[in-house]
């Protein structure tokens, strides 16, 4: 009976086997006899369903990722088709288009991501959902984190956990900024998120959002003993103690209490103290209680990756352009002495005002690209500049290869701040945050940490820098997480 059970569960698999790769031949063929004289040119590789993904993956393994896109520019043109991930893709690399891209809403385009990603961010999460829910959620979050109360907050905490952090560097062992950043850019940003101090939750928290963020580019295989498997259920947990502090916060009278703080700060009322409460006090009935638990969790991505990233990144280039790490201590440093002559402290909007150091955040963001670009599905066919997106294809807004194009940046590959002196940055050949309806709305706070950060690092620290290099796929990072010797200024 076994041996019978056995040679069925094969049958059954090889079938089921020969019936999926009939389909993606059916539907690779169905793609190739797309034709358009606005289709535009490119190839979609020799095989189903992997098409030229495995060439993306080696090129985004390589120091020049957009190498990929490079080369069939220069052969297609600025706007392409190839086939990525098991789908049919038109890879833009030009700003315009691009733009439109970011600019249109859910009747054109929809948020397209790997299997992974889409699991495990789930339904409800704002970077899938779309229409009037995703613009109500992203306008609480958006007008929350535009707040002045909210920027002097981040300010405190940031100064507070540096200089706890910085007084327990030593100067004959290697500082890894990269741990460093995320360390205190995860606590600041879940203290603005939820109000939850240092202490043993948030190190449940923290311990269970890695294992989370470890799945989101990973095999879409949901099995015991898989990566998403276990990231789905470290969201899970994560999800229990979010959905703990909300219904304290209802338990506690939140209303009240947010009214109350408010007043004392002289804020209008229906401002909270934390985007939890922006979200739970609002009037509608769609913000459910999961929905705000999950989109905390999303929220928290920038504190272990992106805000971290751009802290590392722009010391690495720092360290290696010594004529921009000069300016960049004098002005940071000529204000510090200037705030201590008055007897003043810093305020967030210092931090913001010192314009070569805006400079030299814009000028990683442009060079470090670590959101490399964002995948759209369209929704119906559209022409846009004259080329074709067909209904139900991606569309992938390459944005890496824009920041390093020679024909919109003399030498795209130098780090140079001072290209952006006297320059608007707010453009379409510059979007480091993406654009439209989907902006991301904590960019100034992520200039506000970064700023911080670097400007404690560069007044109390002089540093030399171990030989490091940047990883680009399947997420920005340093490969040996940026380690510096550091030794106090007098």
């Amino acid at each position: 009976m076994d041996m019978i059970f056995w040679n069925l569960v094969l049958i059954t698999a090889a079938a089921a086997t020969i019936l999926w790769f009939s389909s993606a031949i059916y539907a690779y063929m169905k793609i190739k006899l797309i034709t358009s004289s606005k289709l535009p040119l490119g190839s979609l590789g020799i095989f189903p369903f992997l098409g030229e993904s495995l060439h993306f993956i080696s090129s985004a393994y390589s120091d020049r990722p957009e190498s990929f896109a490079i080369k069939r520019r220069r052969m297609y043109g600025k706007v392409f088709k190839t086939h990525l991930f098991g789908n049919p893709t038109i890879v833009s690399t030009d700003a315009e288009v691009s733009r439109i891209i970011l600019q249109s809403d859910a009747r054109i385009f929809v948020p397209s991501y790997p299997k992974s990603l889409m699991e495990l961010m789930g339904k409800s999460s704002i970077l899938l959902i779309n229409g009037s829910l995703q613009r109500r959620i992203h306008g609480l979050i958006g007008n929350f984190f535009k707040s002045a109360n909210l920027k002097a907050q981040i300010t405190s905490e940031m100064e507070k956990y540096l200089l706890k952090s910085m007084g327990n560097w030593r100067e004959d062992s290697p500082v890894y900024i990269q741990d460093e950043a995320k360390h205190i850019a995860f606590q600041v940003l879940v203290k603005a998120l939820i109000s939850l101090d240092p202490g043993n939750e948030m190190e449940l928290l923290k311990n269970h959002f890695q294992e989370f963020i470890k799945g989101l580019m990973s095999l879409p295989f949901n099995f015991p003993g898989t990566q998403l498997y276990r990231s789905l259920h470290a969201k899970k947990k994560m999800v229990k103690i979010i959905d703990g502090i909300i219904q304290a916060k209802r338990d506690n009278n939140c209303s009240k209490k947010i009214n109350n703080y408010a007043n004392d700060e002289g804020l209008s009322s229906n401002i909270g103290k934390d985007v939890a409460d922006a979200l739970i006090n609002d009037k509608s009935e769609e913000l459910t209680d999961e929905l705000i638990a999950e989109n905390m969790i999303d929220l928290m991505i920038p504190g272990e990756d992106s805000v971290p990233l751009l802290i590392t990144l722009a010391i690495k280039y720092l360290s290696d352009s010594p004529a921009s790490l000069e300016q960049f201590t004098e002005e940071n440093l000529k204000l510090k002495k200037l705030k201590e002559k008055l007897g003043e402290p810093f305020s967030w909007n210092d931090y913001l005002s010192m314009p070569f150091t805006q400079n030299v955040i814009t000028e990683t963001l442009r060079m470090g690209n670590i959101i490399t670009g964002v995948m759209r599905k369209a929704m119906k066919d559209v022409e846009i500049k004259g080329y074709l997106i067909p209904k139900g294809w991606c569309v992938f807004a390459y944005f890496r290869s824009v920041h390093l194009d020679d024909k919109l940046y003399d030498f795209p590959y130098q780090f140079n701040p001072w290209r952006w002196q006297g320059k608007e940055v707010s453009n379409c050949n510059f979007t480091p945050f993406g654009g439209g309806q989907r902006l991301c709305p904590g960019l100034d706070l992520a200039r506000l940490e970064a700023s911080i950060f670097l400007h404690y690092f560069v007044t109390q620290f002089r540093w030399e820098a171990e030989d490091d290099s940047i990883i680009n796929f399947p997420t920005v990072r340093m490969k040996k997480r940026m380690p510096v010797w550091v030794k106090r200024r007098i």
